[in-house]
Formats: structure tokens, C-alpha cells, sequence
């Protein structure tokens, strides 16, 4: 059972990724008082309810968002896998009549079964498109990609959504060899996708998975990640009782570790000095000075070790929840150069990003800081 009171708190971001606006969030939250599973003021309880009471009115891509948060941060009884079924079945019935081509994928790899979403693998005059690869952190399902998964098609791309190993319908544990699910994937995909020109758009958790994959392979031609940890979150001592709680029981949750001592069992997979300088591939990570999950020496060990280093810095806590369509325009932009061409693409991503920041500097909002080392 959850502290409904940290849920509350760290749901703003996750509701803001999920596209809910803040009046709704508040509705619902109001609704909640605690955390036994199914019971009536049960947070998956009345989020579920939220979601099926949209889902008989037709707005099937809003109750899915609905679900999706019913079963945050993970599945821990009969009631969040209820929400964790219908964000998938909502899902399916969505892109079924969207018409985008999104198709589901079964991975059977070799630490067990993942599923994925994709569009855009049908080749198209004889050549297979690159490969954008998605995934979020330990909380997040692949649903929520729905909208960049529907626009496969307008930017010559194949995207794939999945997640980290033990997240949503990803059967896999979630271990220090995790990032070998990265490869596994690829070679799954070889024959539908140019998987030789891989771009990892994996955010938080799934960040440092694709980091320690770029390490060994070459296929990946670029890293873009938000909030990921590198190597002071698993060696720095001083900064774990600060790590909230809902953090280290999603991670006890998808080791199958112990939540007193998750944190210490993790200190090995720390990415190091050496394997950071030996990234061979551009890194693009949004940074959140604030961030109370992702301790500052972990941007500081990127700037001093990655060769080639875009930063996008925003003041503000994990997840850069005030800055959440800027991150994405960036972080797909990003993408796009990495890669090479898709000059049109960038021109539109390049002109709406210029649209936010100056819609920020107009109502004074700060802006963000870009860098590179």
C-alpha cells in the first residue's frame, strides 16, 4: 500500500506527461483518501471510475489516460491490474479505428516476453525506415506514446513504444543486465526496420538502459533521455534517504529486491567516468535542477565525461512537469538530427519549440537553459 499523500504529489507530473488537465486532476484527487486496494476513496478505485465513466461518453483516449494513472506507480493487487488491462485494452481500441497503423508486437527475448506498439515498419520504395526506440521510466507504460506513434508516418520513421523490464506488460526483471533487452529488440526488428540507424528515446530508468546498450552496440546512433540516472543516484550515500518513497518501492517492486535496501543493492550499476568517455554517440538529456529523484552529480559526471553533449536544463522538479511540450519538441528534434536530414521535420519542430519559448518569455516564465559540453 502506497502513501496516498506522495501519490498525490508526484501524479501532477505524470498527469501532465499523460496530456490531464490539472482542473481534472484535482476533481479526481479530491475523490481519493487512501490506499486499500478496490475499496470505495481507493486511489485506483476512483481513478478507474473516472476512466469508464469517460469511456461510455466515447472519449476512449482520455479514459485510457485515466486507467493509465489508476494503476501508478505499479501493479500491487487485483484493482491496479484491473486499471493495467483496461490502459491496454483502451489503447487497442483507439489505435484499432485510428487508422495510423499502429500494430502490436509479442517479443519473446531472452529474459522473457515484452510487448511493444509500432508504426511505420512497412517499407516504402524498397527502403526500411530508421528506428525511433521509446520507453519511459519505472512508472510509465508504453500507451502513453500514442500521439508520436500516430505520426510514424509523417516522419519517415519507425517508431517502437515498449518499456522497462517489469513495467506494464513487460515480463522481464528489471536487473543489472536489463540493457541487453535494447539489442534483443533491434535484431527483432532487423527485418521490418534500418535498425542500423537507431535513435533511443528512452526516458528516466529506461535512459541509463540505453546508455549501457550504446556502450556495446553500434546500432545505436544516439541517446535521448530526461532524468536518467548515470552514476552518483546508485553510489552517493548521502543523497538516498532524500529519494522519495514511492521511487524505491517502484524499484524494490521491479528487482524483486527489498525496499530498505533496494538502493544499496543497485550501487554496481552506476555508469562510470570510463564508460561515459567511451559513449561513441551523441547524448541529448533534459535536466531538472531541481530534480529530488536524480542527484546533481549526475549532470555534472555527463559534462565532464560525454563527448558530444546537448543539455536542456529547466528549473524545476523531476519530470519538468511545467515544460512537458517543450522537452518533447526538443527531445524529438534532437532525434531528428541525430540521424541526419528530415529537414522539413526539423523546420516544423524547430518553429514550434521557438513558439513555446516565446509564449514563456511573453507571460515571464523562465526559460530554459540549453548547453553542450
Amino acid at each position: 500500500m502506497n502513501d496516498v499523500q506522495e501519490l498525490k504529489q508526484f501524479v501532477e507530473v505524470h498527469g501532465r506527461i499523460l496530456g490531464i488537465p490539472g482542473e481534472r486532476l484535482r476533481q479526481v484527487l479530491l475523490r481519493i483518501r487512501h490506499d486499500e486496494d478496490g475499496e470505495p476513496g481507493s486511489w485506483a478505485r476512483e481513478w478507474t471510475e473516472a476512466g469508464v465513466e469517460l469511456e461510455r461518453r466515447g472519449r476512449e483516449v482520455e479514459a485510457g489516460r485515466h486507467f493509465n494513472i489508476a494503476r501508478f506507480p505499479f501493479v500491487d493487487g487485483p484493482a491496479r491490474a484491473d486499471a493495467q488491462e483496461r490502459t491496454v485494452a483502451s489503447f487497442n481500441r483507439w489505435r484499432s479505428g485510428d487508422g495510423s497503423g499502429i500494430r502490436r508486437l509479442d517479443l519473446d527475448l531472452s529474459g522473457g516476453r515484452v510487448r511493444a506498439w509500432a508504426a511505420g515498419l512497412d517499407a516504402r520504395g524498397g527502403e526500411r525506415p530508421p528506428v525511433l526506440l521509446l520507453s519511459g521510466g519505472i512508472v510509465s507504460v508504453k500507451e502513453q506514446f500514442g500521439p508520436i506513434l500516430a505520426k510514424a508516418s509523417r516522419l519517415g520513421l519507425a517508431v517502437v513504444a515498449t518499456e522497462m523490464p517489469g513495467v506494464g506488460e513487460n515480463e522481464q526483471i528489471y536487473a543489472a543486465d536489463s540493457h541487453r533487452m535494447v539489442p534483443e529488440l533491434l535484431d527483432a526488428l532487423a527485418d521490418r526496420a534500418d535498425v542500423d540507424r537507431t535513435v533511443a528515446v528512452m526516458m528516466s530508468f529506461s535512459g541509463h538502459l540505453a546508455l549501457r546498450a550504446a556502450l556495446h552496440d553500434k546500432r545505436i546512433r544516439g541517446v535521448v533521455t530526461a532524468g536518467a540516472p548515470i552514476g552518483d543516484f546508485f553510489t552517493d550515500a548521502a543523497w538516498r534517504p532524500g529519494i522519495p518513497r514511492v521511487t524505491v518501492d517502484t524499484l524494490a517492486h521491479l528487482t524483486g529486491g527489498a525496499p530498505d535496501s533496494v538502493l544499496t543493492d543497485l550501487t554496481d550499476w552506476a555508469l562510470t567516468p570510463q564508460e561515459l568517455a567511451a559513449l561513441a554517440v551523441p547524448v541529448s538529456y533534459t535536466v531538472s535542477a531541481r530534480d529530488e529523484i536524480i542527484p546533481p552529480g549526475d549532470r555534472l559526471l555527463l559534462e565532464r565525461h560525454v563527448r558530444e553533449l546537448r543539455l536542456l536544463i529547466h528549473d524545476d522538479v523531476h519530470g519538468s512537469p511545467s515544460h512537458v511540450a517543450e522537452s518533447r519538441l526538443w527531445s524529438l528534434r534532437s532525434a531528428l538530427e541525430t540521424l541526419g536530414g528530415y529537414g522539413p521535420q526539423r523546420t516544423v519542430l524547430g518553429l514550434a519549440l521557438s513558439a513555446i519559448r516565446l509564449r514563456e518569455r511573453l507571460t515571464g516564465a523562465s526559460g530554459p537553459a540549453e548547453g553542450g559540453a
